[in-house]
């Protein structure tokens, strides 16, 4: 069994309708939920970077579908950055797994329908980090995270290098984990409704 913080399970969850799912019979009524603990599990790690990018597809699905669920493959998904800038791929990897985009090695479609190539994008000329566009009726919102306004404590600065080195101090690691986690609790818990650190806008 996976063993995870346990506030991992108190964050926002993304419903998605996914047409495909349910056309194959995989998911009924093609209803798919995504939990935070889905996009670690994803990534590989839970950092800043990760929760962000969960709540801003979250902020900017919601935008995009008020009232509605949002449709898995009906939304395009470009950032502002290259892919291999900064953490713009990790951020892409998790707007790809929820929102089923890809650019070209995504799902090729059933008789012209279903296809998720050609959904995400890079190097976007658009004010904030990321833009989310319905194929439909060709509605965006743009979305942003302002991650400094959830401080990180100070301590993890001075605990990172001693926890890379070769010391084997657990004592270390286990302050350094409890205080790095703790930056994401906030973020997922008391920021995911919060528009100064989560910003979205339509267009």
């Amino acid at each position: 069994m996976m063993r995870y913080p346990e506030f991992f399970d108190a964050a926002p969850v993304i419903r998605m309708h996914d047409p495909l799912a349910e056309f194959l019979g995989a998911v009924q009524n093609g209803i798919m939920e995504y939990h935070y603990v889905d996009v670690v599990a994803l990534a590989g790690h839970s950092c800043p970077t990760v929760a962000s990018a969960f709540l801003m597809l979250r902020a900017g699905l919601n935008a995009l579908y008020p009232g509605e669920v949002p449709e898995r493959g009906g939304v395009g998904v470009e950032f502002q950055g290259q892919a291999e800038e900064g953490v713009v791929g990790v951020m892409a990897n998790v707007a790809s797994f929820i929102t089923g985009a890809t650019q070209t090695a995504g799902f090729k479609g059933l008789g012209g329908r279903f296809d998720r190539r050609g959904l995400l994008d890079f190097g976007a000329e658009i004010g904030m980090e990321m833009r989310l566009t319905r194929k439909d009726i060709g509605r965006s919102a743009e979305v942003s995270a302002r991650l400094e306004s959830v401080p990180i404590d100070p301590r993890v600065h001075q605990l990172l290098p001693l926890c890379l080195s070769a010391s084997d101090n657990q004592q270390a690691l286990e302050e350094f984990q409890t205080l790095w986690q703790d930056r994401v609790r906030r973020l997922l818990l008391e920021h995911a409704n919060d528009p100064e650190v989560i910003r979205a806008g339509t267009n």
